[in-house]
């Protein structure tokens, strides 16, 4: 199969770099015994795919099904997940007992995964994706929440080589709440992109995460999150850490309906170069139609405060430990925004190995 990628002449894709899917493309997974032991958080309902396809046998699904989720997208990546994937449906008030863990671990080649969420009113649900493994593991997401439903996403994305692929595609009703937090701390490259649509009034939605990358790694995000009701607020939090000469880019953008008055929008895009051969590119937008709105956005890019470095050296802190203490405060702003304390705790802890790694 010929892949048909976006061009680096295309605005939204200027920063990305393909060139590995291809090859990845044409490769054959290596299989064999699979230990996810070290991933699983809690002790609710759990997936494990494997090169795309789902292992039965070291899975309790609760209630998520296995079979075709019946979207598609003309996202050029996500187009690509096709066949069966998982499906997640909690009828009224309804919200499973523990978080939903699923994860994906790659041994090579391409996977393409796609999964639907559906919340019918009142629900809510958690739900936890960590990516292992390597080879290039594609990922289309489509959520529909209704009326107060209420989902709390977070992904960890951490193969170790390869690349990680996200496209995620909602639909927030009155009162919803849509919540995503991602941390990439592997050494695959990543794209991420997101488009959610805030329909009703008084919905929330926030997409944000933590970017660390070293090495030659390239991370980039690409968000567009759009008002379409009055009364409606998101949040766009990201940190962003590069070192040696990685590359992370992150573009989120808001877009402000004519009728989408009383708007309230945040955008803070910060970056964080641990080397000066190291690149960080932010892009915040505002497309704004309604004339009573709250928006802001804020974006900075700077190196470690070298006064903060002095003054923990002085006082017994060796430097590498005092520039991963340094660096940890950093990320711990958008992390620390996953409600859930146990889910909270081991993103953190991956942040914490990464940063112990840079040391």
């Amino acid at each position: 199969m010929t892949l048909a990628l976006p061009s680096t002449r295309q605005e939204a894709w200027r920063w990305s770099d393909l060139s590995a899917l291809p090859t990845l493309a044409e490769q054959a997974p290596r299989g064999g015994v699979i230990d996810a032991h070290d991933f699983w958080i809690g002790d609710g309902p759990r997936l494990l795919f494997i090169d795309g396809h789902y292992d039965a046998g070291l899975s309790r699904p609760g209630p998520v099904e296995i079979g075709r989720t019946g979207d598609a997208s003309d996202h050029p990546l996500a187009r690509l997940a096709g066949g069966d994937g998982w499906v997640l449906t909690l009828g009224h008030d309804h919200a499973p007992s523990g978080t939903i863990e699923i994860v994906h671990v790659a041994t090579g080649g391409a996977s393409h995964l796609p999964a639907r969420i559906t919340l019918a009113e009142d629900a809510q649900a958690s739900i936890v994706e960590t990516f292992v493994g390597d080879g290039w593991a594609n990922r289309f997401t489509r959520i529909a929440l209704a009326r107060s439903a209420r989902l709390m996403r977070t992904v960890r994305l951490l193969q170790s080589s390869g690349f990680q692929s996200i496209r995620e595609e909602a639909a927030i009703a009155e009162g919803a709440s849509l919540v995503t937090i991602l941390l990439g701390a592997g050494a695959a490259g990543t794209r991420i992109d997101a488009a959610l649509s805030l329909d009703g009034e008084g919905a929330f939605a926030e997409f944000g995460g933590a970017l660390l990358a070293r090495g030659d790694q390239r991370h980039d995000a690409n968000i567009v999150l759009r008002h379409a009701a009055p009364g409606g607020s998101s949040r766009q939090i990201w940190r962003a850490v590069a070192d040696d000469s990685a590359t992370d880019s992150i573009a989120a953008r808001v877009e402000v309906a004519r009728g989408a008055q009383q708007t309230d929008a945040e955008q803070s895009l910060k970056g964080l170069l641990l080397a000066r051969t190291a690149t960080i590119n932010t892009k915040p937008e505002l497309e704004i139609f309604a004339d009573d709105v709250k928006c802001a956005h804020g974006c900075a890019i700077g190196e470690l405060d070298k006064q903060a470095l002095f003054y923990m050296q002085s006082r017994g802190i060796p430097p590498h430990p005092a520039r991963a203490l340094l660096t940890r405060s950093f990320v711990a702003g958008a992390l620390e925004r996953i409600g859930e304390e146990a889910v909270r705790d081991a993103v953190l802890a991956d942040a914490e190995a990464w940063l112990g790694e840079a040391a």
